[in-house]
């Protein structure tokens, strides 16, 4: 398998690429976390390895950013962090397995060739477009009619949750579990403050309305009718 590993400390991205060559897989390393979601963006990978502690971009971004595009390359998350909390995060980021260090080579091997029986790895655009409104999943940038719009990390993610949802109704429940990727009171309005600012953002001045208010239930992204 070609494997990419993105981890910061030079002696276990050593140890891990030495055990994982001598496994037979072929193995890129970054020690980087914005060099590595850049080489994961530009090849083709049949298993990551994503440290949980980067510098520039962390671990759990680069999962998360890497899903958006639909990006469904088996992951495993690598840390020192053990608690549960931790883990539930790093698998609610996207991450398919969570391994602990300090950790056996055998071990890391086992868990590779349980991740590799999910098959070859499938990647979706990395566009999405509604009407005259482009999202670049990659990039992270916005546009409609042409025209740049700067949305925050949270709202570039509603956004293009509603995009990937077009025409289906998306309840405050669901942007809650995949948005927010963890439980609020749902009395809050928290959803709708930012769905608010969103829609400032994204429909006003434009003549057609793209994000529309389903009663009592959620929001709904299309472009007419």
């Amino acid at each position: 398998m070609h494997i990419l590993v993105i981890e910061d400390d030079a002696r276990v991205a050593a140890h891990i690429g030495k055990g994982l060559k001598a496994a037979g897989h072929v193995v890129d390393i970054e020690g980087d976390g914005r060099a590595g979601l850049l080489r994961a963006a530009a090849d083709s990978y049949d298993l990551m390895i994503v440290d949980r502690m980067l510098p520039n971009v962390d671990g759990l971004t680069i999962v998360q950013t890497i899903r958006a595009t639909g990006d469904t390359v088996p992951v495993l998350i690598l840390s020192a962090l053990a608690e549960v909390d931790e883990r539930v995060a790093g698998l609610r980021a996207g991450g398919d397995d969570y391994l602990t260090k300090p950790f056996a080579m055998s071990e890391l091997l086992a868990r590779i060739d349980v991740l590799s029986r999910r098959g070859p790895a499938i990647v979706a655009e990395t566009r999405l477009a509604v009407g005259d409104l482009d999202i670049d999943l990659l990039g992270h940038g916005v546009r409609r009619g042409g025209k740049p719009i700067d949305l925050t990390a949270r709202e570039f993610r509603i956004l293009a949750y509603l995009a990937r949802n077009e025409g289906r109704v998306v309840t405050r429940s669901m942007l809650l579990e995949h948005v927010w990727d963890y439980q609020f009171d749902p009395q809050t309005n928290i959803i709708d403050q930012h769905v608010s600012r969103l829609r400032q953002k994204v429909d006003r001045g434009f003549g057609t309305t793209l994000i529309h208010t389903v009663r009592g239930t959620g929001y709904m992204m299309r472009a007419a009718g």
